[in-house]
């Protein structure tokens, strides 16, 4: 029976090496005999591993520790299966994978392993970002670009771009550039949007949103958070329009935007208040 053949992965480790170990085992065990686990890919698993993060990120501004620790363990598991895959296809090993992260950050944290003096934030972070170009191999500045993940949020992603380009003085001078820009971008998408142009609209959104992220960057603002944030406050101010409506006997659909909008308004009056 199953039950006994596994019966010592049924048993809570008692240490942190002993814990991995168990986790490990178990997701060998699953690769050989769950008919799901069995035919997962790199391809197939890159979904849960950005809803995983996602998730992680999510229990972080909750501030949910029973969450994270949940979490964590979901993130570590699209690891540890990219990595039985990996040896099951011979492209590498798990101890590779680790082994290549411990020296990396040996090697990104001379200040720390070797023989340097570095006494600020700024500093580190400049070697860092020295020693993984070299280490990259990036001898252009547009490949220091092209190497930010297209992968991440499109915010995001902006966000760093517009940064590395301006490591290198493509920058205004200041916000009243960056403020400029938005302008002269909404005129155009303005313009675009009379048109039955689908393509063209769609570009100059995209140089609209490109041009608030790049104000958003002037100001010291995550634009990803803080778009977050901007949704999460949409939802409470529909929930208390919706909320109000139904105490005062109204239907959602069979109201109209006006008197939606003075509740919207009351809402953002309240918000004020309890600040």
């Amino acid at each position: 029976m199953n039950e006994d053949k596994y019966m010592n992965l049924r048993n809570r480790a008692e240490t942190s090496q002993e814990a991995f170990l168990r986790l490990w085992e178990i997701i060998k065990v699953l690769r050989r005999e769950c008919p799901w686990d069995k035919e997962q890919t790199y391809e197939s698993l890159v979904p849960c591993m950005l809803e995983e993060a996602y998730e992680a990120v999510d229990a972080v501004s909750k501030k949910d520790m029973t969450n994270l620790r949940e979490e964590l363990g979901d993130v570590m598991l699209q690891v540890l299966m990219n990595s039985a895959i990996a040896e099951e296809n011979g492209d590498f090993m798990l101890i590779s994978v680790i082994n290549d992260e411990c020296e990396k950050m040996i090697r990104r944290h001379p200040h720390i392993f070797l023989e340097e003096s570095i006494k600020s934030v700024d500093k580190v972070l400049e070697k860092w970002e020295n020693i993984k170009s070299k280490e990259k191999g990036t001898t252009t500045q547009t490949s220091v670009l092209e190497n930010v993940p297209r992968a991440l949020p499109a915010l995001t992603r902006g966000y760093k771009i517009q940064k590395k380009a301006a490591d290198v003085g493509f920058d205004w001078d200041d916000v009243s550039g960056a403020f400029q820009k938005i302008k002269e971008e909404t005129e155009e998408l303005l313009a675009a949007s009379v048109s039955d142009n689908h393509i063209s609209i769609k570009d100059e959104v995209g140089d609209l949103l490109f041009s608030v992220v790049n104000v958003a960057r002037f100001l010291k603002v995550d634009p990803e958070q803080a778009l977050s944030e901007a949704t999460d406050k949409f939802i409470r101010r529909f929930s208390y329009i919706e909320r109000t409506a139904k105490e005062r006997g109204q239907i959602l659909n069979d109201m109209t935007i006006e008197e939606m909008d003075k509740l919207w308004d009351e809402a953002k009056l309240l918000e004020k208040l309890s600040k």
